[in-house]
């Protein structure tokens, strides 16, 4: 098992959650995942990174696999102007390569917020550390263990 997904596992475990990653084979867009684990694309939970220009530092957003993260309202949110986070800096503080970002089990977590469209689901999917699996979780409590903020990102 590779380190980033154990490092999910141990995030998933330490909440409180008896949650087993998944290997589901490359998925690298919201519709394979969603193809690969049967659910709508609406319920796979997108980690968007973007860099907050003041500090440095890398942001998440998570979001609907049917959304997309409007940057103006992104950097309203976050209070910032933001710009686009490179995968040095997303490896760097967040442990995971792009494509395999997870909600939890970060390095370093990052300031994160949480696309309310989410809400809607009784559960949903998202990355588990690398592209080829995910996690299964009710968005209520993906969004408390993640320690993100309900806001509207999207477009």
């Amino acid at each position: 098992m590779s380190k980033s997904v154990a490092r999910v596992r141990r995030a998933l475990a330490d909440a409180g959650l008896d949650i087993e990653p998944v290997e589901i084979g490359d998925a690298n867009t919201a519709h394979m995942a969603a193809e690969l684990v049967s659910c709508d694309v609406a319920q796979i939970a997108k980690s968007i990174m973007f860099r907050d220009e003041a500090s440095g530092a890398a942001l998440l957003f998570v979001t609907s696999g049917a959304n997309r993260v409007d940057a103006t309202r992104a950097s309203a949110v976050a209070g910032a102007p933001l710009g686009k986070a490179d995968a040095t800096l997303i490896r760097a503080q967040t442990g995971f390569a792009i494509g395999g970002v997870s909600p939890v089990g970060h390095l370093t977590p990052p300031r994160a917020f949480f696309d309310p469209y989410l809400l809607e689901f009784q559960q949903v999917w998202a990355a588990a550390g690398t592209p080829r699996h995910l996690f299964g979780i009710a968005p209520a409590r993906l969004l408390e263990i993640s320690g993100a903020e309900v806001a509207e990102f999207t477009e």
